[in-house]
């Protein structure tokens, strides 16, 4: 009978998470739970997630409110309700109009009205997918009046928000932050009432024992719904199934696109390249990522012929098909980039490409792939959850109990003994616990954009920002989960400065001849570029004009790509800590330091003197020396840098490692010294794609 259930993205509101609410049926031997979380869908895929996993029948649904006032709570029969839903919320939301006090009739979507604004607005018709919810409290006041006449439309309503007083306390404090106003002050018209308190099967059953009916009606409504979205590992993805229609044009059409790239990338195409291509692009077929690749390249075509530049990052620059698609500049030809890191079939995390635009045509691209690839509502951005930090929770608590802003600042900072302080202080410090880590606001994502085959709203509800992109209410993880991989566009000042500088040359020395900047192998043969590396003459530089990254520039005097981009790895937090950095130092002056290497790591690095420097080393040692494959080496990377998603699959290819050393005939120390050695740097490393 959990018909009303709220979570915490009920927005400073709710108290408790989507998986605290599942645990509280299972608790309760509960067989079905619905959410309805307040204007928004936020939780409603990870909470079916989560009941699946339970073996609990998931409902999902809308609480609609103006303010704090409901005014109907609509339930999805289906998934196809859901999406009715979603389209119902979304149109009021960008619209930024108050929802109607009768909800337009939707052919898969349940409509409860509370008993009160039944009541309120003298309703005396309902529709078959109409009724009214009887909370506990009001059943005696049922009995008088003639809306008991209308037996088949009564369903139990009653909701649920907090579990205890402490959390109702924790609502309340939410509902004056919500709505800037001193707790003393706040409307009891703006908050739940201490009802709302979520009762077990039983005790509810109590309360309806002399309304048989109602909780009939109850179970009834609930057995005609079912949703179900996919979320297991061999799940299809929900991205844009082909890029033209077709999935062999799509396929003809990216081995075409390859052909072409070839003859601009590379003069001379050696054997090496061929097998490369082919490997890529039958691994990205088999997994199913031609149109991913498709859309990545009209996204870049689309800028070049705007005359937008652009910079292809990410694992993506592992890819020569990338490469030759121009999504990328980096060769993972010269500079020895494996496939396997970006994707492979252990791999369950989607690929990524983060490609970079000039702060100034970011937004126009981002407009492109609304118009081009969302006419049916199929584009949206992705948002991220902002939640409650300790010192934010603090500073918002003690200004709803009143406190003077200098006590608000010792509170927040930790300057203080708890026992030493008034009750009203200790209170704060008490709650900003019970806020800290939940959902404050949504806001975007710094980057992604997902466009599927189907709606957005298929899967959720969108918010409308400023800017007028609609925005899901979801993040990337709930995205990733359900199947819904996300492309990356990013804003560059860099970029930005690049077009200007350009600009200015054309207009100041119009006879020069330009060089395309896409071309960028010229780049790395020119002795000024290397020589304004070597000295360290790089502000205005991105990523390299920082003073620590100037000083070890001139330390290493760089003078080649390769030697740069080392530099670029090894300066990052972890390997300089690690003492890492300053060994790297040491070899690259001192050939007779470079002896101190152990002989196999020497052996497969020969280029950063036996010393790990890319995450990819992982890969070159797990798969030169212990023999696994390209596939199993990222799945060990991953696992030691703790991004795995099976603790057990990562343990049973350690074992592998370990044994296949032994079988090559490595002794069980030089085996175990190499493994803690790759272990230790795993957790730190940075790809090769990103600094190159």
């Amino acid at each position: 009978m959990y018909i009303n259930c709220h979570t915490y993205y009920s927005l400073r509101y709710g108290t408790i998470s989507d998986k605290e609410l599942i645990e509280i049926a299972i608790s309760d031997q509960a067989t079905t739970v619905c959410l309805t979380d307040i204007n928004n869908t936020s939780a409603c895929l990870n909470f079916v997630r989560l009941a699946q996993v339970a073996g609990i029948k998931p409902i999902i649904g809308i609480d609609f409110r103006d303010g704090a006032k409901q005014l109907y709570v609509g339930i999805a029969k289906n998934n196809n309700g859901f999406h009715q839903l979603n389209n119902y919320l979304s149109y009021y939301k960008h619209k930024k109009l108050s929802f109607p006090e009768i909800a337009v009739e939707l052919e898969d979507v349940i409509f409860i009205y509370p008993f009160e604004q039944v009541m309120l607005l003298n309703r005396r018709a309902f529709s078959d997918n109409e009724y009214i919810g009887i909370p506990r409290h009001q059943l005696n006041k049922l009995i008088f009046t003639d809306y008991s006449q209308y037996a088949d439309k009564l369903v139990a309503l009653n909701t649920y928000t907090f579990r205890n007083k402490k959390e109702f306390n924790t609502h309340r404090l939410l509902r004056a932050i919500d709505n800037n106003v001193l707790l003393s002050k706040l409307d009891l018209k703006m908050q739940a009432h201490e009802r709302d308190i979520y009762l077990s099967q039983q005790e509810l059953a109590k309360h309806y024992d002399r309304f048989p009916q109602i909780l009939a009606n109850t179970k009834q409504l609930l057995e005609t719904c079912s949703i179900y979205f996919d979320f297991s590992k061999n799940r299809p993805h929900q991205n844009k199934i082909t890029y033209t229609g077709s999935r062999d044009k799509d396929e003809l059409l990216l081995s075409t696109l390859c052909d072409k790239g070839l003859q601009t990338r590379y003069p001379t195409v050696t054997e090496e390249i061929t097998i490369r291509i082919k490997k890529e692009l039958n691994m990205i077929k088999k997994m199913d990522f031609i149109p991913f690749f498709l859309v990545n390249w009209d996204i870049i075509d689309y800028a070049m012929k705007k005359g937008y530049y652009h910079v292809g990052r990410g694992s993506g620059a592992n890819s020569i098909v990338a490469y030759l698609l121009g999504i990328t500049d980096v060769d993972p030809i010269e500079l020895d980039l494996y496939f396997e890191r970006f994707m492979n079939l252990y791999r369950t995390s989607p690929p990524d490409f983060d490609i970079d635009f000039s702060w100034r045509d970011r937004e126009d691209v981002t407009r492109y792939i609304f118009e081009r690839f969302g006419s049916e509502g199929q584009v949206a951005l992705l948002a991220t959850y902002n939640t409650f930090k300790h010192r934010g929770a603090v500073r918002e608590l003690g200004k709803v109990f009143g406190l003077p802003k200098h006590e608000i600042d010792k509170l927040s900072k930790g300057k203080f003994n708890y026992t030493q302080l008034d009750k009203l202080s200790q209170l704060v410090v008490v709650y900003a616990q019970q806020l800290d880590g939940k959902p404050n606001y949504l806001s975007i994502h710094s980057a992604g954009i997902i466009i599927c085959e189907r709606p957005i709203h298929y899967y959720t509800a969108t918010d409308l920002p400023p800017k007028g992109f609609a925005t899901t209410q979801f993040d990337m993880i709930v995205a990733e989960d359900v199947g819904i991989y996300k492309y990356d566009i990013l804003g560059q000042r860099g970029l930005g400065k690049i077009k200007d500088a350009i600009q200015l040359v054309k207009i100041n020395q119009p006879d020069v001849e330009l060089p395309d900047i896409h071309d960028v192998k010229p780049f790395f043969k020119d002795s000024k570029i290397n020589k304004l590396v070597s000295t360290a003459r790089c502000i205005g530089c991105f990523y390299v004009e920082s003073p620590a990254m100037r000083i070890l520039l001139r330390k290493l005097e760089v003078n080649t790509y390769q030697g740069l981009v080392a530099a670029s790895s090894i300066i990052r937090p972890g390997v300089a800590k690690s003492g890492m950095m300053r060994e790297y130092i040491l070899r690259h002056k001192d050939p007779e330091r470079r002896k101190l290497a152990h002989p196999i790591l020497y052996k497969i690095m020969p280029d950063t003197y036996g010393i790990m420097v890319y995450q990819e080393d992982v890969i070159k040692v797990a798969h030169h020396f212990a023999g696994l494959d390209l596939g199993e080496s990222d799945v060990l990377r991953r696992g030691m840098s703790g991004k795995y998603r099976s603790r057990a699959e990562f343990e049973k290819i350690r074992n592998k490692f370990i044994h296949n050393c032994i079988d090559k005939g490595y002794k069980k120390e030089v085996v175990m010294e190499v493994w803690y050695q790759v272990e230790s740097f795993a957790g730190y490393a940075f790809a090769k794609g990103h600094s190159a």
